[in-house]
């Protein structure tokens, strides 16, 4: 009797868990289709929509106001004029990337938290103040303007107040992706090496390097990106000089002021490719990475 009674309750608990577990199932489906719609619908609203109606709107007129507007010689001196920024800019934050990446991770000092935050603080300060900054120290109320001036050395209105304020927005993007990997490694290889007798030069080239490489591109692709595309602290001072101190951002603003809409949206359409472009080697980067450290 007692046997009969445990196979009835059997019978009756297993349809029950049954249907639980459906419905469980069903319900994680709904939320997985709301999930991912809604990501689709920012994705479309935001992000591809806009990039569509920039290069439907710089072809609007056809494919040769297209050409034509891109071939002005403003529009060419403010590309040049972006590139160069960034080619100066870029290298300076290798250079500050590996040496505090590498003084963060490998040594203990007083004041390394601290170095640790400050390193962030452009992410936190806008580009805009960050301008303003630049323009009272080097400007005609800053405390450096009468050596300046007497050495007739600009800094303000001139390539040097552009590269300065580049640098300040992008500084953080490649010491902040050396800094958490070279912690992860650690320094025995490198200990290892010095055991061995290799210099300093040897075991950065022979050993750091080729463990830190892709993170080190992520970061410059990142840097670089950021470096072209700046357009706060650089209006602040530029000056907004056409065929002098306008790069590319600045320049589509001025078109567009201007009633130019062809001229604003074909050099937008320029950034948009370069934008495109630093997401494929950005995700290039990034599963480099990952084999990476699949290997190690």
């Amino acid at each position: 009797m007692s046997t009969t009674l445990t196979m009835e309750s059997t019978v009756q608990v297993v349809p029950v868990h049954t249907a639980r577990l459906r419905a469980a199932q069903d319900e994680s489906r709904a939320v997985k289709v709301v999930l991912i719609s809604i990501a689709l619908l920012f994705f479309v609203l935001f992000l591809l929509l806009p990039l569509v109606l920039v290069f439907m709107t710089a072809f609007s007129r056809g494919v040769m106001p297209y050409l034509s507007a891109l071939s002005e010689s403003d529009t060419l001196h403010a590309a040049s004029l972006t590139v160069l920024v960034a080619v100066i800019a870029v290298p300076l934050n290798i250079a500050f990337g590996l040496a505090a990446s590498w003084a963060i991770a490998r040594f203990e000092f007083r004041g390394k938290s601290i170095l640790t935050t400050l390193i962030d603080l452009p992410f936190s300060v806008s580009p805009v103040i960050a301008g303003l900054m630049f323009l009272l120290i080097f400007g005609r109320q800053g405390p450096f303007w009468d050596w300046l001036d007497a050495n007739n050395i600009r800094i303000v209105f001139a390539l040097p107040g552009l590269v300065l304020a580049t640098l300040f927005v992008t500084f953080p993007f490649v010491a902040r992706e050396l800094i958490p990997l070279m912690q992860m490694q650690g320094s025995e290889e490198e200990q290892a090496a010095r055991v061995l007798g290799a210099n300093g030069r040897q075991m950065f080239w022979r050993v750091t390097l080729p463990k830190i490489k892709w993170g080190l591109l992520y970061g410059v692709i990142l840097c670089n990106a950021r470096a072209m595309g700046e357009f706060g602290a650089v209006s602040v001072l530029s000056g907004h000089i056409r065929g002098q101190t306008n790069t590319l951002p600045l320049h589509v603003e001025i078109e567009y002021n201007d009633y130019h809409t062809v001229g604003a949206f074909a050099a937008a359409s320029v950034l948009a490719v370069l934008a495109l472009l630093t997401l494929a080697l950005k995700l290039w980067a990034e599963r480099k990475m990952v084999q990476d450290g699949h290997r190690g």
